[in-house]
């Protein structure tokens, strides 16, 4: 693989390859959030189930890929805390786009029902990560049980949603937004509409081939980096890969944001955490030296909690949907910057115990 070896290299290129990847990913990941959301009108499907899936999914190539190596490299914490990581940094990156773009909170301009269904849902699988780490797991057919469960548990709640968002009992009536906005381009024939969507699909598939090169690109010379600079194991990929591995997500959220599709930046951020949550088994079958859950400890415990956490603090904004803003961004969002902070410090005094050795 192209930066298998990515430590041989000097800090300076690995710093460069890290910076020119992490561009191309924001590029790439500011024309999905358009394609998709163009994708969504065209089709008549909700934004939420295509944030979820076609985001969702897409965005999470890059922790596809550092899994897989790190894996099979023999560092299945350096796996696993890259996904604990993206699922916290992709909810502190709602609201970093809720600060970026300063007009108005963003959970108080999501009203549907399968929005809150997701969070719920999604804090409940960090939660079950949190026992499985803390309670050990039992290898059957060379596969932990715990990772079974968790990749059932995660890819059951990603279909739970999207039925849900077409058969919620209820939804919000004033969302002070014109719905008819959405259903734009209506005057195009059949035949041309055909084609415009066959385009639209051509090039998200591209702009996923180039977020899944750039992304492990990031994921190699970010974990150079890391070793280069003496960074500790979990740090590393909690924080460090987590953040690079994230950068689609980021560029995408921000202009589902700038759009105001904020149903669709929600079912991304949630979607992503879904389908990475599910990695664990991925990271579990390849890993051979036994279930990867045991080879973790309070670090890893402690993230998923901090995840959770997050997710949780935007749950009740969603609930409240008020319009209050500090500093240009919803009071929940400044909340999860600060708990995020808080985090990050515990996380460094507890110091990944569990990776070292």
């Amino acid at each position: 693989m192209p930066f298998q070896n990515a430590q041989d290299f000097p800090l300076w290129l690995n710093a460069g390859l890290f910076l020119i990847a992490a561009a191309i990913v924001w590029g790439a990941g500011t024309r999905l959030a358009r394609y998709v959301d163009t994708i969504s009108d065209k089709t008549g499907l909700g934004k939420v189930f295509v944030g979820m899936l076609l985001l969702g999914v897409i965005t999470s190539l890059p922790e596809i890929a550092n899994v897989l190596t790190a894996s099979i490299t023999g560092n299945p914490a350096l796996a696993v805390n890259n996904l604990l990581g993206s699922a916290a940094i992709n909810v502190l990156l709602l609201a970093i786009a809720d600060a970026a773009i300063g007009r108005e909170a963003v959970t108080g301009n999501v009203a549907q029902p399968s929005t809150l269904m997701m969070s719920t849902l999604c804090i409940m699988v960090l939660v079950a990560v949190a026992m499985a780490l803390t309670t050990g797991d039992v290898e059957v057919f060379g596969v932990g049980l715990w990772s079974v469960g968790l990749c059932l548990f995660s890819i059951g709640a990603f279909w739970l949603t999207a039925r849900y968002e077409d058969r919620a009992a209820w939804k919000v009536t004033d969302e002070g937004r014109d719905d008819d906005e959405d259903a734009g381009g209506g005057e195009d024939s059949e035949e041309g509409a055909d084609k415009s969507l066959r385009s639209l699909i051509i090039k998200t598939v591209i702009a996923g081939v180039v977020i899944l090169a750039a992304g492990y690109t990031l994921s190699q010379t970010g974990d150079a980096l890391a070793e280069q600079t003496g960074i500790g194991t979990g740090m590393v990929g909690f924080a460090l890969i987590g953040l690079a591995t994230s950068l689609p997500e980021l560029s995408s959220v921000v202009e589902a944001i700038r759009l105001r599709q904020y149903e669709m930046a929600f079912g991304q951020v949630l979607g992503t955490n879904f389908v990475n949550l599910s990695l664990i088994l991925l990271a579990d079958l390849v890993y051979q030296k036994g279930p990867v859950i045991n080879e973790l400890g309070d670090f890893e415990v402690i993230s998923a909690l901090l995840g959770a956490t997050l997710i949780g603090v935007f749950l009740v904004g969603l609930l409240e949907r008020r319009d209050r803003t500090v500093m240009k961004m919803g009071w929940d969002s400044l909340a999860v910057m600060v708990l995020f902070a808080g985090g990050l410090v515990l996380l460094y005094f507890v110091g990944g115990t569990s990776q070292q050795g």
